[in-house]
């Protein structure tokens, strides 16, 4: 999941920006760009022209890792990638990333992992994006009503009839990640899970714990949602609320707000001496450091316009100092 909370007021030309990097999905033959496109809010507050303007300043610094999901905009951001490839970007040099298991029925909030359900969403997916396949496609988030087992024959499903690459999971624990990887290693045949992709920034290093040692132990790969923190670690929110933010929005203001707090605001804060220190933004400080965490194969980024998502490509030129980095890691610690 993105959270379109990139807030960077630098906007570089294309060309002061270098290629992306590339690295492999977890133990696995799958190269992504080390960074993200997060497209949560495409064909919802993101629009058709908005969108365009992101793909291209992507594409053009890099960037091959696209991320959606079959629930954001109930399918409008599919739809609207769908649109898009073949004429902003050629299909072979992208990396489309999807996800099932969320969706809105009746207008509330429904998750389902059954294999029924999975499989009709890919193939609604895969109509929605125009393509034959997809590179990675993930399970959205875990449901204790449905067996395991009969959620991970979805992804072999996917894999053996050629409609997905790779599979992967998505807001798992570490137990849930562990227990579901080993039973695609235990079996024969099965596909085996690439990565998860979790919540991770300063301000929340939850996963530290459990979920980036079962990733490491099982050679899946990380792919944070959120790495700037819902988007408080720009620092847009260091004096009020701005009327254009998330947090101002009636969709993300709880989702924000809860982020708003005085132990958050000492991070926001040493973030903000750090930029000042490297002459960067706080933006490209956050996102630099959970980038180049261990572990962690691409943070994904949403931006609301393309100058937002131009400041995060910046990131591509920076690599922290080691004290700043322990700076930061022990002042956004559980224990500060």
């Amino acid at each position: 999941m993105s959270d379109g909370e990139a807030n960077g007021p630098i906007e570089p030309t294309l060309d002061s920006v270098p290629s992306m990097q590339q690295r492999f999905l977890g133990r696995t033959g799958l190269k992504v760009s080390r960074l993200g496109l997060g497209t949560l809010t495409w064909g919802r507050d993101t629009d058709e022209h908005e969108a365009r303007d992101q793909l291209v300043a992507f594409a053009e610094a890099g960037g091959t890792l696209i991320d959606t999901a079959a629930g954001y905009g109930d399918g409008a951001s599919e739809e609207l990638i769908g649109s898009l490839i073949g004429d902003v970007v050629a299909r072979e040099d992208v990396v489309i990333a999807t996800k099932a298991g969320i969706s809105r029925a009746r207008g509330a909030r429904e998750t389902n992992t059954s294999r029924g359900f999975l499989i009709s969403t890919l193939d609604a997916s895969l109509k929605r994006l125009g393509v034959d396949h997809v590179d990675l496609w993930q399970v959205h988030t875990w449901v204790d009503d449905v067996p395991l087992e009969e959620t991970l024959t979805a992804l072999d499903y996917a894999v053996t009839t050629g409609r997905a690459s790779y599979v992967g999971v998505s807001n798992y624990t570490g137990w849930q990640s562990a227990q579901a990887a080993t039973w695609q290693r235990a079996v024969p045949g099965r596909a085996a899970l690439a990565s998860n992709q979790v919540e991770y920034s300063l301000l929340n290093r939850a996963v530290e714990t459990e979920v980036l040692p079962a990733a490491e132990a099982m050679g899946m790969g990380v792919l944070p949602w959120s790495p700037l923190g819902r988007g408080v670690l720009t620092g847009k929110y260091r004096t009020g609320t701005p009327a254009d933010s998330r947090a101002a929005s009636p969709h993300f203001s709880n989702f924000v707000g809860a982020y708003l707090t005085e132990r958050n605001a000492r991070v926001v804060e040493a973030v903000a001496r750090a930029a000042d220190g490297l002459s960067w933004s706080p933006l490209e400080v956050a996102l630099t450091w959970v980038r180049d965490r261990p572990g962690v194969t691409a943070p994904i980024v949403g931006a609301r316009t393309a100058a937002q998502l131009r400041g995060s490509l910046t990131v591509e030129e920076c690599e922290l100092p080691e004290e700043i980095i322990e700076a930061l890691d022990d002042v956004s610690s559980d224990e500060s």
